[in-house]
């Protein structure tokens, strides 16, 4: 694909708009209708979120599953000594974004990060398929593999381990992370690139909306 067809690509966004007296003063409340809206439109993973980190003052991305969220923030799990999880425990800020193109919507937050309980992870870890569970003992991630065939031994040999255990134990270098936002940006596609922008952002006592240009 050359440069002027990548250029030309364009949608115009007119499928809803996002006005001040039509959203909850709680972003994570307003979240929630939002994600509700993803799940039913149709989108294959709308947990799916954009997860960056911080290495040496440079951003580092990848796609990470939303797992949980409430009043206190948004979860997901991964090995705690994955490069994210080196990155988190030296910069424990991080920022987070939802992209559903079928909505024509994004929802970004930026907050700090801290593991979540020991409870939490296990509980989490115990409700995964259990191929899931071995997978995590498995994979050093972020690590160089060798070849495929190096992962299928591990996997052999971790699968014989657990055969006659009914309860996998959860590794110790694999938990939740919980998000705690201190913005959130509600961005709803408009016409003419004139989009809705609505920025929650918390100054310690309460949430305050203010709408930013496009």
């Amino acid at each position: 694909m050359n440069k002027a067809s990548v250029a030309d690509l364009r949608i115009n966004y007119v499928t809803n708009e996002l006005l001040e007296k039509n959203v909850f003063n709680d972003p994570v409340r307003q979240f929630e209708i939002w994600f509700k809206d993803a799940k039913d439109s149709g989108i294959r993973e709308p947990n799916a979120m954009v997860l960056s980190t911080i290495e040496d003052n440079k951003p580092s991305s990848r796609v990470v599953l939303l797992k949980g969220f409430d009043s206190e923030g948004f979860v997901f799990y991964t090995n705690y000594l994955s490069d994210k999880g080196i990155q988190m425990a030296e910069t424990p800020f991080v920022s987070l974004n939802f992209f559903w193109d079928i909505l024509e919507r994004q929802v970004r937050v930026e907050g700090t990060v801290e593991k979540v309980s020991e409870k939490d992870s296990d509980e989490y870890y115990w409700s995964r398929p259990r191929g899931s569970q071995i997978g995590a003992w498995v994979s050093n991630q972020s690590s160089v593999v060798e070849t495929r065939e190096v992962l299928q031994e591990k996997l052999d040999y971790f699968e014989a381990k657990f055969k006659d255990m009914e309860v996998i134990p959860r590794p110790p270098h694999w938990g939740g992370y919980l998000v705690r936002p201190e913005k959130i940006e509600f961005w709803q596609g408009r016409p003419n690139r004139l989009h809705d922008r609505l920025l929650f952002s918390h100054d310690g006592a309460a949430w305050k909306i203010e709408r930013l240009s496009p």
